[in-house]
Parts: C-alpha cells; sequence; structure tokens
C-alpha cells in the first residue's frame, strides 16, 4: 500500500474545472515534486490533499485512512505536516518557542499558551532544532534571522506532529541559490532518516530536478506526465507546456 494514495481528484469552482480527475501515489522514503505551468491546478490539489479546500469528486487515502471530508487540523492529527509558501513563523518569538507553538498545537494545549510556555516541550522543540540545523540559535528571536535560517525553523515546526506526509508549498520561495539547495538537501536527509513522504510544490526547476525522486506534471487541471528526471525532461507535452511558459530543461540540473 503506497503512504498517499490519490484517485480521481476534481475540483470544479463554478464551471471551471481546475483539477480534472488526477490520480498518483506517493510511497513513503519519497521526495514527489508537482510541477506545471501557472494555472496548472497545483496549488488546488496541495490544499485538496491538505483540508484547505474538499474536492468536487475523488479520494485522497493516508496509509488507506479517507482525508476527503477532513478539516485541516484532524488531517494533521492523522499525520500530515505542512509548511507554507511564505513562512509562517511568529516573528516575536524565539526560535525555540516558535517550535513550542507547534508542538503545543499538536498536543492541544494552545488554548493554554498563556501559561510559563518555555518549560512546556523544549526538550522536544530542541531535539527539532537540532534535526534542521537550528539548535544553536534557539534563544534568538525569529525577527533576527536570516530568511533561509526562518525556513528552517518553519520546517521544524512542520515536524511537530511527526508527520508520515509533509506537505511543502514552494519550499525555496525567495531565497538564494545556495539557501535553496541547502533546504533540500536536509529535506531530502529527514525524508530518509524519517522515512517520511513529502510532496512538494516548486518554480525552481533546479530545486525539482536535483532533489525529487519523482515528479507529476500538470496542466490545464489534468496529470500529463510522471517519471524521474530523464522521463521528465524527455516527455514531448512537458516540453510543450514549458517552452510555451519560456521555460527548457536541458540547464535544469545545475545546481
Amino acid at each position: 500500500m503506497s503512504l498517499l494514495e490519490v484517485r480521481d481528484l476534481r475540483k470544479k469552482f463554478g464551471g471551471n474545472l481546475a483539477v480534472d480527475g488526477i490520480s498518483f501515489d506517493l510511497q513513503a522514503g519519497e521526495l514527489l515534486a508537482l510541477i506545471g505551468p501557472n494555472g496548472a491546478g497545483k496549488t488546488t490539489t496541495f490544499n485538496m490533499v491538505g483540508g484547505q479546500l474538499q474536492p468536487t469528486g475523488g479520494s485522497i487515502k493516508l496509509e488507506g485512512s479517507e482525508l476527503v471530508g477532513f478539516a485541516p487540523r484532524k488531517i494533521a492529527y492523522m499525520g500530515v505536516g505542512r509548511t507554507f509558501q511564505i513562512a509562517a513563523t511568529f516573528a516575536s518569538l524565539t526560535v525555540v518557542e516558535n517550535v513550542q507553538m507547534a508542538l503545543l498545537a499538536y498536543h492541544r494545549k494552545v488554548y493554554s499558551f498563556w501559561r510559563a510556555a518555555s518549560s512546556r516541550y523544549r526538550n522536544e522543540a530542541m531535539d527539532l532544532l537540532g534535526q534542521v540545523g537550528m539548535a544553536a540559535q534557539a534563544a534568538r528571536p525569529c525577527s533576527e534571522l536570516a530568511y533561509g535560517d526562518v525556513k528552517r525553523v518553519e520546517l521544524a515546526m512542520g515536524l511537530a506532529n511527526s508527520p508520515k506526509l509533509l506537505l511543502m508549498d514552494e519550499p525555496t520561495a525567495g531565497m538564494a541559490p545556495k539557501e535553496r539547495n541547502d533546504l533540500m538537501a536536509l529535506t531530502k536527509q529527514l525524508v530518509i532518516d524519517r522515512n517520511m513522504g513529502v510532496l512538494f510544490t516548486e518554480h525552481s526547476m533546479d530545486v525539482v530536478f536535483a532533489y525529487a525522486d519523482r515528479m507529476i506534471v500538470l496542466a490545464r487541471g489534468r496529470l500529463i506526465a510522471e517519471g524521474g528526471a530523464e522521463d521528465i525532461r524527455n516527455d514531448p507535452k512537458v516540453r510543450e507546456v514549458y517552452f510555451g511558459s519560456g521555460k527548457t530543461f536541458e540547464k535544469a540540473e545545475a545546481v
């Protein structure tokens, strides 16, 4: 059984079918990229898997359990974590406090956050920060961090519920090339160490080709190709779609 099974997934907005019957699997220990030009249906698909949008039809199963119909909080408790295109951290809190807040939310203690948070889940938070290389900066306010480090803190927060599946929406948006590659190399190692699956959307093709185990490509709401780097690079439908947006794949592996 696959970790994630998506079958005949559809989403209609008025008369527009934004996602048109797509199906794909994701395995534990796999880094799967969801790519396509603007308007392809990537964000809609991503948000349906995370519960932010409910499908018009189809099925989304995590280890055989249906996710459709559940709110994002319930999906998180079932083992799905998420990071966002714009890093969702509290700038006024320290690095470790941000991760503690994520742990408090997961353990359903968010309504008692006014209590002395400094002693709650601190060890667990420090362990997560150690995994993303941010333990040494635990006491710094997030407002003082470089953007690449903020994204690492957000990644630690995304791991607070020990996810089986991590959803990463444009994880390297706004980052310099070295920061992009450092973050994705870290993510790749976490996938291996934790045997979790990662589904990510990404516009930087160098990141996709360098780090994704496999890719699925959407265009106009339909899945037009899936496979490894060579399969996608040589697929005529994919070439047609990306030539139309001014992109090519010959230089996409340069890191």
